[in-house]
């Protein structure tokens, strides 16, 4: 089963080209339907569309964009974490 996430992106010529996976309360907001994540994109990050202001330098922003993830699960390496 695959989940989606929202991809937050800017591009300017202070900071060039960023792309983060947006986080709530601390953990990747992740979504069971790519409409699930569309919906929530509009809701928390509407407001981007309608700012000139900040798609425009120095900041550069972009609607966010709801991307397919795939988790994967690795062992930790060194004993120094083995419990």
């Amino acid at each position: 089963m695959g989940l989606w996430a929202a991809l937050l992106r800017s591009e300017s010529r202070l900071d060039g080209k960023r792309q983060y996976i947006i986080y709530e309360d601390l953990r990747p907001a992740l979504f069971r339907t790519r409409r699930e994540c569309r919906e929530f994109i509009k809701l928390k990050y509407g407001y981007i569309a309608e700012r000139p202001d900040l798609q425009e330098e120095p900041h550069g922003w972009m609607m966010p964009i709801p991307v397919k993830v795939k988790i994967e699960l690795a062992p930790l390496m060194g004993r120094e974490n083995e419990r």
